[in-house]
């Protein structure tokens, strides 16, 4: 028979996705955490993680278990506030974020949520995102959706390509099209977090383009405000585009990127079908596309 404090330590495990940080959450030490979880095991007769030196990852049964495990602590503490008069705190919904989503779009989707569950922004790059999606301690993730990811439910929010940004009183600002060789006199901003970065640097040099760079940088903000300010060029998604910034096309640079939700295995379970965050999401997501297609020319041409 399992008891609530084999559920506690199952959850701690999940929500901090290491055993040592496990233990110190709920104040036992690591040897009684581990023992707690293989006690835990045995009882149900299943793996409930995949340990590995780097992380703990949910099994399948795992991903059964944990809506239940939720559930239940939810009903405990519910249970305690109705004798103690002690209002349960509400577990937040853990939103991944990859680091190159457009921040406007983040801010309208947060500043559009009206659910109940309080909302944990986590930020990181793809692989780190599916790595907590897969072991629990993520709940929804926006991220880039790749082809023949068949591990977690998706929703698709917007496709868009890449694009050259140049401040918008550079010479090839009004330009439709540049080439690459166009620009090989130019300084470059590196976006360090950027998802296709070899593939930009194998595209200007397979060109013969090896510009000096004035900045590598992961924050996407800075990237474009010092694009804006002058100090160099790079090669940034349509969804970062910014009043004061031109973004032609760079011809011959055809990659393009699927941004959309991944839900964990859990989602369902504990969310069901229907999350005001989802919708917020997805509405935010809408608005950013259409009001991107209205100022489509404006940005390209870099007016304020």
């Amino acid at each position: 028979m399992i008891n609530r404090t084999h559920l506690r330590q199952f959850l701690a495990v999940v929500e901090t996705g290491n055993f040592t940080r496990a233990a110190s959450r709920i104040n036992v030490s690591q040897p009684t955490l581990s023992a707690g979880i293989s006690e835990l095991e045995k009882r149900l007769g299943a793996a409930l993680f995949a340990r590995s030196n780097r992380r703990v990852q949910l099994t399948e049964a795992g991903n059964r278990l944990l809506p239940h495990a939720r559930a239940i602590e939810r009903e405990f503490l519910l249970a305690e506030q109705s004798v103690t008069g002690v209002s349960a705190p509400v577990r937040p919904i853990r939103l991944g974020v990859l680091a190159t989503v457009p921040t406007a779009l983040l801010e309208a989707a947060i500043a559009g949520y009206e659910g109940m569950e309080p909302v944990e922004l986590i930020e990181g790059g793809e692989r780190e995102l599916t790595a907590g999606l897969g072991g629990g301690q993520i709940d929804l993730a926006l991220t880039l959706l790749r082809a023949g990811e068949t591990r977690f439910a998706r929703e698709s929010l917007f496709d868009e390509g890449y694009r050259l940004a140049l401040p918008a009183d550079h010479m090839l600002a009004t330009r439709e099209s540049i080439a690459a060789e166009e620009v090989a006199g130019e300084t470059m901003i590196a976006r360090r977090s950027c998802e296709v970065l070899a593939d930009t640097s194998r595209f200007f040099t397979e060109r013969g383009v090896r510009p000096p760079f004035s900045l590598r940088s992961p924050n996407d903000d800075k990237v474009m405000a010092m694009v804006r300010a002058g100090l160099g060029i790079t090669v940034a998604p349509e969804s970062l585009a910014t009043p004061g910034v031109a973004m032609p096309r760079l011809a011959g640079f055809d990659l393009t990127r699927e941004i959309g939700l991944l839900f964990a295995p859990h989602w369902k379970d504990h969310y069901g079908d229907d999350s005001a965050l989802v919708r917020a999401i997805g509405t935010a997501a809408q608005s950013f596309r259409t009001d991107r297609q209205r100022g489509h020319v404006a940005l390209r041409h870099g007016a304020s």
